[in-house]
């Protein structure tokens, strides 16, 4: 296997996105602000994990990084945004749980990266 491949899949080197956010949605101005802070994050790629928690795979830390600039951008004025990144390796030793039944974390979804 060509040894440039097998650097690009490293489990440690492939990373995840996380984006929590808990946002007013008191009034008509803030609802929007949520709505388009959530559809930002769904255009760049992201997926929803659970309400108000989305993630992104991203094949390096260095296009991490670059999803990470496009959430800074924009963030709303108002709440609490958190991201975190996290390498594939430590993703895959997530436990998820559906009640107490234990649920596998689902395989990444293949993207094709344009840029």
């Amino acid at each position: 296997m060509n040894r440039g491949y097998q650097n690009r899949l490293n489990a440690y080197r492939i990373m995840w996105v996380l984006v929590l956010f808990d946002l007013p949605t008191e009034t008509k101005k803030e609802r929007r602000a949520y709505t388009d802070f959530r559809k930002k994050l769904l255009n760049d790629g992201f997926q929803m994990f659970q309400f108000s928690i989305y993630m992104r795979h991203c094949p390096s830390r260095e296009n991490a990084d670059v999803h990470i600039k496009r959430v800074k951008k924009a963030l709303p004025e108002k709440g609490h945004v958190g991201i975190f990144q996290f390498t594939d390796k430590q993703f895959g030793m997530i436990e998820l749980f559906y009640g107490k039944k234990e649920q596998g974390a689902s395989p990444p979804v293949q993207q094709l990266e344009m840029f």
